[in-house]
């Protein structure tokens, strides 16, 4: 096996890679899918960064097992081709065929560069072991970068997921839908209590209406949203309690005596109004 200390093959490689980039960037970008006029470009670019970045890292001292894990500018060359082509929406085999057609284009090059066939043969061992660490390290940072774009995108549905109503001067309402977590609760909270304060709320409604099952957890996360309600100095009201909700809750051993309750979104709005009315008059309005 080629050994990392071959400086004659690192010469010849780093020296490839310093006279003829342009060229070796523009074959590799030839090689990639896509309409050339709007992509070309910007592949062309992507190409000459890891390019230098490799040429100055076989000038180094650096063993070629260890340039893609510890080399910065390599690893933050092939960390950003990575990144972009995953929120391009690429497939990972598509960035590791990317790998492979450089590989390609490197070792077309080396034959032009030197007629020495134990050279090239070096050369093409060391390309190798280079560039396989490149495509696991692509593929890596691919699979992290789309587990990021989907955590984003959870939390941006969640968002849309529970959105923060204006019924009415002072009053708003979340109306929610499907099941309740942890996660989606604490979105719940920060978008109610920053919408009281952007609207001066007095009265903001909870509307459980689209909620299937309530159990300990989901009652929990509710008692927590409405006493940081009343820490904004508003008061909470909890409507769609239906009867089955209304037993489950009984069953459960949960106190919400301390919480105004209403069975539909109308009797809410309703006692709303009745709370602004009533406001100089504190406990005009019991549930």
């Amino acid at each position: 096996m080629l050994g990392t200390d071959d400086s004659q093959v690192r010469t010849v490689l780093a020296r490839m890679l310093d006279e003829d980039r342009t060229a070796l960037a523009r074959d590799w970008a030839g090689q990639e899918p896509g309409d050339a006029d709007r992509n070309g470009q910007e592949l062309r670019r992507e190409a000459v960064e890891l390019l230098a970045a490799l040429r100055e890292a076989l000038a180094g001292t650096l063993p070629v097992s260890q340039i893609v894990d510890q080399d910065p500018a390599v690893r933050d060359a092939l960390t950003s081709l990575s990144e972009r082509r995953a929120r391009a929406g690429a497939q990972p085999s598509a960035t590791a065929m990317a790998i492979l057609a450089l590989k390609r284009t490197m070792l077309s090059a080396i034959e032009r560069h030197t007629d020495d066939s134990a050279l090239r043969y070096r050369a093409a061992l060391l390309v190798n072991e280079l560039l396989d660490s490149a495509g696991v390290l692509t593929f890596e940072v691919y699979c992290a970068g789309r587990e990021q774009i989907i955590r984003e995108q959870h939390s941006q549905v969640l968002e849309l997921s529970t959105p923060v109503v204006r019924l009415w001067r002072h009053v708003l309402a979340v109306p929610l839908i499907g099941t309740l977590d942890s996660a989606r609760t604490q979105v719940v909270m920060n978008s109610l209590l920053e919408s009281i304060q952007a609207n001066e709320a007095r009265v903001a409604i909870i509307d459980i209406t689209g909620v299937p099952t309530v159990d300990t957890a989901v009652a929990q996360h509710l008692l927590q949203t409405v006493s940081a309600v009343r820490l904004m100095g508003a008061e909470c009201v909890i409507s769609g309690i239906r009867p089955s909700i209304a037993q489950t809750i009984t069953q459960l051993g949960i106190d919400l005596s301390h919480i105004v309750t209403r069975g539909s979104l109308a009797d809410a709005l309703a006692t709303a109004m009745q709370l602004l009315g009533d406001s100089a008059r504190p406990g005009a309005v019991h549930g």
